[in-house]
């Protein structure tokens, strides 16, 4: 299980006050750890944008989203090294589960008819208006 590879998704918020240039040093340093610990799929660059609400009073936050393929240990050395890497604001790295195709239901064979307990079956029978009991002679 050590060799397999699993997708992940990354989002990072990075601050945009510190300057287009800063920004896109931060941005190039993440995109290439990335690139060096896994296969990386789609890169976004969503580029300046209102934040929903403010973070270390700042309103605008400079967005990057990217898709890759990595061992099950990289994310948490990517979190790792982005809670310690000044002008990160937020950043969140989540498992995207892989859409398996869905295979054909095996066609099921009818259950075979549990037997129903006495006491059911006569209630099942007074229910249909049929008698309960067999008559005796």
């Amino acid at each position: 299980m050590a060799n397999q590879t699993m997708r992940y998704e990354t989002i990072l918020v990075f601050n945009s006050a510190l300057g287009e240039e800063a920004v896109s040093a931060l941005v190039e340093k993440f995109k290439t750890l990335i690139a060096e610990n896994a296969t990386v799929e789609k890169t976004e660059v969503w580029g300046k944008r209102r934040l929903a609400y403010p973070i270390n009073d700042l309103n605008e936050g400079y967005y990057l989203l990217m898709q890759f393929e990595s061992k099950p240990d990289f994310p948490a050395e990517l979190n790792r090294v982005l809670e310690i890497t000044e002008g990160v604001l937020r950043s969140l790295v989540i498992r995207n589960e892989v859409e398996q195709p869905q295979q054909p239901a095996a066609k099921e064979e009818p259950a075979q008819q549990a037997e129903v307990p006495a006491v059911e079956k006569a209630e099942q029978e007074v229910e249909a208006g049929e008698p309960a009991l067999p008559a005796q002679e």
